[in-house]
Parts: structure tokens; C-alpha cells; sequence
């Protein structure tokens, strides 16, 4: 038999065995990929905090308004809410301008006392106040920045919102009232003053007993009085007491203190007028008259808590005195004494002035005797002649 050689291998021939062998082999592929690890937990997101909510409170002059609501309320009737800027205003400029002064004078006549305070705890210059005065119908006088000016430096000096507020709630602890302009208990013989009158008035008493200001007589003299002086005052106050009078002085020694004591033991009423606040009572040795007088009259000032009495500001208490009353009786007094500024005062509002005379012989009496000559003061020596001085009272209106 022919035997078959055989066929050489095909090199691109895969042989059965290597197929089978090769079948079950695993076809390599792309490497696994490694297991995936947990993910790490991630803190929440913090949310921002809401702001908190501040809080507006309503101010005044720099001042919370519910705190000078409170002061002013302790102090009298406020019947709407627009009053309050006004009166606290006055309160204030009671404690920024000493008496009689003229330039805040001027200021709060024309502009109002919350706008002029305005001005000024803005800073506002000299200049700028002549403008605002000008403004609204002013005529500017030579001068006047400079009188404003110098004003200015005075006022600022005291301005402080805190101490204006201290002095409100003192003269409430006090059971003192806060008297304006207009108010029915006002004085009205103060209007006469002008721009030199007082801005406010503090006061200690029954608002009774100022209406009957309008029917009365100071009386006033030296405080180093004589026996002879003392007499007079115990007389002409009783008299004017049993005519209907209310008796006026200043609650110094001597002859004030005397007509004061008179007024009260005939069951009358009399009103003191202070050069100083009415924290303390001044004269201190009449301490327990001005009490009594505030429990049974009043005790009025245009100076706030904590003001102490001056030689200036009890100069110009007497032009308090003389234009609260109708008229001015001096009982006795020297060549010198303060109770002469008091007349002075009355001649200058036009308002009756009357004199006692006394022995020629007594320095005492001589300033009497100069008002009798130089001032063309009527010469009184009774109630009666006294109460003459006065307008007659006005006839009640038919019913």
C-alpha cells in the first residue's frame, strides 16, 4: 500500500488539541476595577444663623422718648403727643440760659424752644441763627450775631441731654409741676417781660394758688429789718389778706419773711418766688416757712433742680416778683438794698409803686425815702392806701 505522506503543517493552522486547550482557556481582559469604598459622610451644611432683630427706639434730643414721656407725664397734664417735644424743649433751656437772657430769649420767642434747641445741639453757627431768625420775620440789629454768638458759647457749655433728663426726673421725685406759657396757671403779668421773661416756671404748690396771682401785691424790704419795718409788713400783709389779696415776696429774711408769716397766719394766700432751684430752699434758716408755704401757697422758680442761688440770679428774681403782681409796695428799705432793684423793675413794666415812710432819722427807711423822691412812688402807709395801688378787680360777667 502506497503510504500518504504527510501534509506539512500550516504555520497559521492551529492544531485540535492546542484548540481544545486553548477553548478553555480564559480570554484575558481589562484588569477589574478594586471595589469601591464606602463614601465618608460629609457633615451637613450649617445654614446661617438669622440675624437678630434690632429693635428701634424712639428718641428724643438723644434721649429715649418713653423716658422723657414718663418725666414730663410726673410733671403735668400732656394732652397730645406733639406737646411733648415743646415742653421738654423749655424744661431744658430753663437749665442752658440764666435768667433775663435775652439773646434765648429772642430764640425761643421766634423760633419755638424745640427748634431753637435743635439748632444748637446741632451746632448750628451764629451765623446760622441770625439766617433763622431772619427767616421767619426777624429784622436783624447791629450786633446780633455777636450777641448770639457769644450766646452760644454760654449755652453750649451746659449741654448735656443726660443732666437735662436727671433734672426732669429730680423735679419729679421733688412733686414738682413744669409751668409753660398759655398753660391757665401761667402768670400772665410775665408776658410784660418779653423776651427777657422766664421760658418755664417750676413750682411747688396748688395750682390755685398762682390763678391768684392775678389779685396781688408784693410786698418787699431790707432783710435787715427793723422792729418798726416788721410791724409794718405784719399789718399790710393781714390788711391785703382780709381785701382779697394774695401777698408776694422773695422768702429773704427780714421784711419778705415777715409778710410771708403775716399772709399764712391770716389763712391767706402767698406765693414765694426763689433765685435758685427748688431742691433747697434758700434762705436754709427758712427752711419751715418755705414748706409751709408750699403746703398752703407756692413756691415758684425759673430755675431747674440743682441751680444754685447767685447775686445775679436774685437780681433778676425781682423782675419775677414785679411782674407777677399788680403792684409793688417797699416797706422798708436802705439806700442800697436789693429791694430797690425790685422797685426799679416795676417802674420799667409800668406797674404801681408805692412806699412806707419812716423816720428821717433812719438809714432804714432812706431807700423808702429815694423812691418817694426819684421814682415818683406814692407814698402808702396803710392796707387800705395799698390796696388802692392795685387796678380795681374786674366785674363778674352777668349770668
Amino acid at each position: 500500500m502506497t503510504q500518504r505522506t504527510p501534509a506539512p503543517a500550516d504555520p497559521g493552522r492551529v492544531a485540535p488539541a492546542d484548540a481544545e486547550h486553548l477553548r478553555g482557556a480564559p480570554t484575558p481582559g481589562p484588569a477589574p476595577a478594586p471595589p469601591r469604598s464606602a463614601p465618608e459622610p460629609q457633615a451637613p451644611t450649617p445654614h446661617p444663623a438669622p440675624e437678630p432683630r434690632t429693635r428701634t427706639v424712639p428718641t428724643l434730643y438723644g434721649l429715649p422718648r418713653a423716658d422723657l414721656e414718663r418725666a414730663i407725664a410726673a410733671l403735668r397734664a400732656v394732652h397730645h403727643p406733639d406737646e411733648l417735644p415743646e415742653l421738654v424743649a423749655r424744661a431744658a433751656w430753663t437749665g442752658l440760659a440764666e435768667p433775663g437772657d435775652g439773646a434765648a430769649g429772642l430764640l425761643v420767642e421766634t423760633l419755638g424752644a424745640e427748634p431753637a434747641l435743635r439748632l444748637l445741639l446741632d451746632r448750628a453757627t451764629a451765623a446760622q441763627l441770625v439766617a433763622e431768625v431772619q427767616r421767619h420775620g426777624v429784622v436783624p440789629a447791629p450786633g446780633l450775631e455777636q450777641l448770639l454768638g457769644q450766646g452760644l458759647e454760654r449755652w453750649s457749655a451746659k449741654l448735656d441731654s443726660r443732666l437735662m433728663l436727671r433734672a426732669l426726673r429730680n423735679a419729679a421725685n421733688l412733686g414738682l409741676r413744669l409751668l409753660a406759657p398759655g398753660d391757665a396757671d401761667w402768670p400772665e403779668g410775665l408776658d410784660d417781660l418779653g423776651v427777657h421773661g422766664p421760658l418755664a416756671l417750676w413750682s411747688k404748690g396748688s395750682p390755685e394758688r398762682l390763678a391768684a396771682l392775678c389779685r396781688s401785691i408784693a410786698l418787699v424790704g431790707a432783710r435787715a429789718a427793723t422792729t418798726y419795718g416788721e410791724q409794718v409788713a405784719m399789718e399790710a400783709a393781714a390788711g391785703l389778706v382780709d381785701r382779697g389779696f394774695a401777698v408776694l415776696s422773695g422768702a429773704a429774711y427780714g421784711i419778705d419773711g415777715m409778710a410771708h408769716r403775716s399772709a399764712l397766719a391770716s389763712e391767706g394766700v402767698t406765693v414765694a418766688v426763689l433765685a435758685g432751684g427748688l431742691d433747697r430752699y434758700y434762705p436754709s434758716g427758712h427752711e419751715q416757712l418755705l414748706r409751709r408755704i408750699a403746703e398752703e401757697g407756692a413756691v415758684v422758680s425759673e430755675l431747674p433742680p440743682g441751680a444754685a442761688p447767685t447775686k445775679w440770679r436774685f437780681l433778676q428774681r425781682n423782675r419775677l416778683i414785679a411782674a407777677m403782681s399788680q403792684a409793688t409796695i417797699v416797706l422798708e428799705a436802705g439806700r442800697r438794698s436789693g429791694s430797690l432793684n425790685t422797685a426799679g423793675h416795676a417802674s420799667a413794666l409800668a406797674r404801681p409803686l408805692g412806699a412806707v415812710p419812716g423816720p428821717v432819722t433812719s438809714p432804714a427807711s432812706a431807700g423808702c425815702h429815694r423812691l418817694l423822691r426819684e421814682y415818683d412812688a406814692v407814698c402808702v402807709t396803710t392796707a387800705e392806701e395799698m390796696a388802692e395801688l392795685a387796678p380795681p378787680e374786674p366785674a363778674p360777667a352777668p349770668a
